[in-house]
């Protein structure tokens, strides 16, 4: 146990001394983990890999509650937490880049995160690979039409070498308009935000 101890913290010193420079900056602590993990698995030739590991992982999270719970149970013990990980990483044929990086997840208490670490990790490697991730929120679902023109727009706001990669998802809550996040940028233009503020202003002049 002793042993597993001091490689985790042997991993976090490494990456912390000389990282290499993500393609995209992701702040908070997500992005700080997931800019550590993106500097190690460069170093260790394992980009790929990882990245094929945690959307396996983010896979089961989504299908397994009962998994996901688990991991991010306080009650259970950093350290025992941390073995159970790396053993699981190597039943599963998992890089050492990311073994290494869950049981550092995991004694450091970082493992409710685990989530949004690996959302900020495939920001980067879009990056990476010269693609920009948008994503846009709609009241409605958007036809092929309203998609179209919604990528021609998207596209005068990043670089001419890179490339849209677009999502879309269904939120009645906004009642009308839009939220758009391109890369690590977020717009909302939706009505309920409108809606929210003239609330907010309201309840301000009262």
């Amino acid at each position: 146990m002793a042993s597993m101890k001091i490689a985790s913290r042997a991993y976090c010193t490494a990456t912390a001394s000389k990282l290499v420079k993500p393609p995209l900056q992701v702040f908070g602590i997500d992005g700080r983990y997931a800019c550590a993990l993106y500097s190690a698995a460069t170093k260790m030739k394992q980009l790929d890999a990882v990245e094929k590991d945690l959307s396996s992982l983010q896979t089961q999270f989504k299908s397994d509650v009962k998994l996901r719970d688990h991991l991010i149970n306080p009650t259970i013990k950093r350290s025992l937490m941390a073995a159970a990980l790396k053993d699981v990483a190597t039943k599963s044929s998992w890089s050492q880049a990311t073994g290494n990086f869950l049981q550092s997840m995991a004694e450091n208490g970082r493992l409710n995160k685990i989530d949004q670490v690996i959302n900020a990790f495939k920001l980067i490697m879009a990056a990476h690979r010269g693609d920009v991730v948008c994503e846009v929120v709609s009241a409605k679902p958007l036809d092929a039409a309203q998609t179209k023109q919604l990528e021609g727009v998207l596209k005068q706001f990043v670089k001419a070498n890179e490339n849209i990669k677009l999502s879309t998802k269904v939120d009645p809550s906004l009642i009308g308009g839009l939220i758009v996040s391109v890369g690590d940028k977020y717009v909302d233009m939706s009505v309920a935000s409108k809606v929210k503020k003239y609330k907010d202003l309201i309840s301000a002049a009262a």
